[in-house]
């Protein structure tokens, strides 16, 4: 072993003191005794240099007092039940009931009972506050007071030639009537077999009709076709803007109508003319796409009068059976009557919620029906105004309806494929006939008896129904388009149909 490895390292030991720390103590103190003779700022920048005082730099850090989202769910949960707690609710079920209603919450879930749904409007009115039940009951009330203000039959005066023209037609329609009624009575005293008999020789040569004569009537589809009081004539109308004269029955054209510059609906021969009238009276009346309405008479190929008033399409126009009178349809939801004598309009009807298709006057002169688009029909009275009979069935458009010389049956032809008639007496859909394929644009009853009823249809064929009964005795198939117009003459010999094909047709029996 040798002498390095018997050298071991210093140990450093620690230095105890030991005695009083008295002395140490004055040392302190008299140093204190020196530092206090130092002024205040001198102290505090000592301090600061020792860095035992700590200033900041003018930042300052806001305390905010945070909660938590739940110690606000907590309170706002208290507070909700405190509110809860002041609201008054009715014990009466139905009226909480319909306060749920009202508020748009289910008026009961499942398995809960009349307290618990008390309970549950309480806690929905102490969210959205008491005020807006009585907000919802406010609003309620308000729409249906306009409601029952929109429901309720309202009146204006009108004008002293409206007066004299309803005198002037209770005058004109009531000897009409009765004359009509002498004639239902004389027509029961014939014997049934006579009666039989008749009917059956009827369908016998209505199912043997065929096509008489086709002519191709313009360069555009041919919308509406009339015969003329005598059955010498057939008028045609056009979506180029013609209306065209036909000899009956040769289809011969006779005269050019130029006046309108866009679709013409419709043109119709007015009651007794080129059989009373004289040539230069007026004898025809015509309306177009454009509101216009045109007057004519036989002499000459320029119109003799203007109708003004419409804004929006004429669809149809219609003569009252005294000829007197001239109705219009507009799809401005409303229709016109005018009184040529005095030369003014006299009515401004409004009704339908859409607009106003079709129209066609009783034959007594008494009564109006209207088809609108709004699916509905009207009868008006004449004499006073009113709607006497509302027709409610159909399920789209109405875009025909004529009433039957009878005078108390109605036939539409509507969008939804079906013709309905309509018994006048109780006001009521006497029967509803499957006529076609598609929609139906024309309805006529035969205008001589009545004795059967003609539709046409967009399905490019026209059809022969008995009257009464309905059973389908002729199809009038041959057109290569929709047919548009159908039309029965006066004398009930010939039918005659008008289609997008351009073409009309004359059909007769053989």
């Amino acid at each position: 072993m040798s002498d390095d490895e018997d050298l071991a390292p210093a140990v450093k030991r620690s230095r105890v003191y030991y005695g009083s720390l008295e002395e140490k103590e004055r040392e302190r103190l008299s140093s204190l005794t020196a530092s206090s003779k130092m002024t205040g700022s001198d102290g505090v920048k000592a301090g600061i240099e020792a860095g035992n005082i700590n200033i900041s730099s003018g930042e300052t850090l806001e305390m905010e007092e945070r909660v938590s989202e739940r110690q606000q769910e907590a309170l706002a949960a208290f507070e909700r039940r405190r509110r809860a707690r002041q609201i008054t609710v009715s014990t009466d079920d139905a009226e909480v009931k319909a306060g749920l209603r009202a508020l748009g919450e289910p008026i009961t879930l499942f398995g809960e009972g009349p307290a618990d749904r008390r309970e549950r409007l309480r806690s929905v009115l102490s969210v959205v506050g008491p005020d807006a039940l009585k907000k919802s009951r406010r609003d309620e009330e308000r729409a249906k007071r306009s409601q029952d203000e929109c429901q309720q039959t309202w009146y204006h005066e009108g004008s002293a030639s409206l007066k004299d023209a309803r005198l002037w037609l209770a005058k004109y329609s009531l000897p009409r009537a009765m004359r009509r009624l002498e004639a239902a009575r004389a027509q029961k005293d014939v014997p049934e077999s006579t009666r039989t008999i008749r009917q059956q020789e009827l369908h016998k040569s209505l199912r043997n009709l065929n096509n008489f004569c086709s002519q191709i009537g313009d360069d555009r589809p041919i919308s509406f076709c009339h015969f003329s009081p005598d059955s010498k004539m057939l008028a045609t109308a056009s979506w180029s803007g013609l209306c065209k004269l036909w000899s009956v029955p040769d289809c011969n054209l006779i005269r050019t109508l130029r006046g309108h510059n866009t679709n013409v609906g419709a043109v119709v021969f007015r009651p007794q003319a080129g059989i009373s009238h004289d040539q230069s009276d007026v004898s025809l009346a015509s309306c177009a796409a454009d509101g216009s309405v045109k007057l004519w008479n036989l002499e000459s190929d320029e119109p003799v009068a203007d109708i003004e008033g419409h804004s929006e399409r004429v669809s149809r126009v219609s003569w009252h059976p005294s000829g007197r009178f001239l109705g219009t349809t507009s799809y401005d939801n409303s229709w016109r009557l005018w009184d040529l004598e005095v030369q003014e309009e006299i009515l401004h009807q409004e009704g339908h919620s859409k607009g106003v298709h079709d129209l066609h006057f009783h034959p007594d002169g008494s009564l109006a029906a209207t088809g609108g688009l709004d699916a509905f029909g009207r009868v008006w009275d004449l004499r006073t105004g009113r709607c006497v009979v509302f027709l409610e069935g159909h399920l789209k458009e109405i875009y025909s309806l004529h009433f039957s010389p009878n005078g108390y049956h109605l036939a539409t032809g509507s969008g939804d494929n079906t013709c309905k008639v309509w018994e006048l007496r109780n006001r009521k859909c006497l029967y509803t006939v499957p006529a076609h394929q598609n929609l139906l644009s024309a309805v006529r009853f035969q205008p001589t008896d009545g004795h059967f009823l003609l539709t046409g249809a967009y399905d490019n064929t026209a059809k022969v129904w008995s009257h009464p009964g309905w059973t389908p005795l002729k199809t009038l198939a041959g057109h290569e388009g929709k047919v548009m117009g159908v039309d029965v003459s006066p004398d009930g010999k010939l039918i005659a149909t008008s289609s997008y094909d351009r073409t009309f047709k004359l059909w007769l029996s053989e």
